[in-house]
């Protein structure tokens, strides 16, 4: 049988908004992806905090696994793969807002994918944004990106050059340095988590926006695009 993408789903009794999770992977590689692998373990803590902040808003939480590590392109596979997971959202839950949230390959899967209708934000953390990567219809949607000044996989300033082209198509844009953290987001994991949730949720309109972000938002390029992002926060 030919692999197929799977989502692990952590319900709600009423799902009133979804939030869609893509892992990283490579920019080549036919294998299969499975839990075990640190790119999609990495995203657990997402899932988890999203769900237990979010449950009694009725967020539902999907994490997406992908029908191979790679990007593959020309077929784009993690795009394909990312458009099935939101031709399933409507199927189950016509009508419901998505946000996405991506890592590494999976924040640029999430950009690609940013024009569907049901898309109110896109997450995109360490991104991987090759130079000249096009910006998709964003008129709607909210985009925030997030990049340690540590990085050695994928490039900040591209990312920072993506910010600038997506402020010209995206609803809103706002871009976070991380200090002192590298690919992996772990070293401040707390601080990634929080900017997640806080954004997800100003969203979605759980509550008016937190103030960070809407600063950000508000700030011109550079500024806006170049935050550094502050310690812990509730």
């Amino acid at each position: 049988m030919p692999p197929t993408a799977r989502v692990r789903e952590w319900p709600v009794r009423t799902p009133r908004a979804l939030v869609v999770l893509l892992h990283g992977g490579r920019e080549h590689s036919h294998g299969r992806p499975h839990r075990g692998r640190l790119t999609y373990l990495r995203m657990l803590p997402f899932a988890k905090e999203l769900h237990r902040a979010g449950e009694r808003h009725g967020l539902l939480v999907w994490l997406l696994r992908y029908r191979f590590r790679g990007w593959n392109a020309p077929e784009l596979d993690a795009v394909a793969d990312a458009r099935w997971a939101l031709a399933q959202a409507r199927q189950r839950h016509p009508g419901v807002p998505v946000v996405l949230v991506g890592h590494s390959m999976g924040g640029r899967a999430a950009l690609r994918v940013a024009d569907d209708p049901a898309v109110r934000g896109v997450a995109a953390l360490a991104p991987w944004l090759p130079a000249g990567e096009p910006v998709a219809d964003l008129a709607s949607t909210s985009v925030l990106i997030a990049h340690g000044d540590r990085e050695r996989w994928t490039d900040p300033r591209l990312s920072f050059e993506y910010a600038v082209r997506a402020r010209d198509r995206a609803e809103r844009v706002c871009r976070f340095d991380v200090h002192g953290d590298n690919h992996a987001m772990l070293r401040r994991a707390a601080e990634w988590t929080a900017l997640v949730r806080r954004f997800v949720f100003g969203v979605l309109r759980i509550g008016p926006w937190d103030s960070e972000l809407a600063r950000a938002f508000a700030l011109p390029a550079p500024d806006g695009l170049r935050v550094p992002l502050a310690g812990v926060r509730a």
